[in-house]
């Protein structure tokens, strides 16, 4: 899957991901390969994802908005 995670000021992560975890508004959850459509509200949290062949990076955010289709994902992210 490619991941991108981007906040006002700057791109913070742009590749292929394994598997994603996030702070949805109504609970958390994890996106992996073929995950169906969907746009979400993410809330305060951990955004945790495994690179490809790598291990678990985390990057901790005040809220954002998901979007996932056809295997690519885009976070805009509030850091402050």
């Amino acid at each position: 899957m490619k991941l991108e995670i981007i906040t006002p000021d700057q791109t913070l992560f742009k590749g292929e991901v394994d598997s994603l975890y996030v702070p949805g508004k109504k609970g958390p959850f994890t996106v992996l390969h073929n995950h169906a459509p969907i746009i979400s509200i993410l809330e305060k949290g951990p955004v945790k994802f495994i690179p490809h062949g790598q291990a678990q990076e985390l990057i901790s955010i005040q809220g954002g908005v998901i979007e996932v289709k056809r295997n690519t994902i885009i976070i805009l992210a509030d850091l402050e």
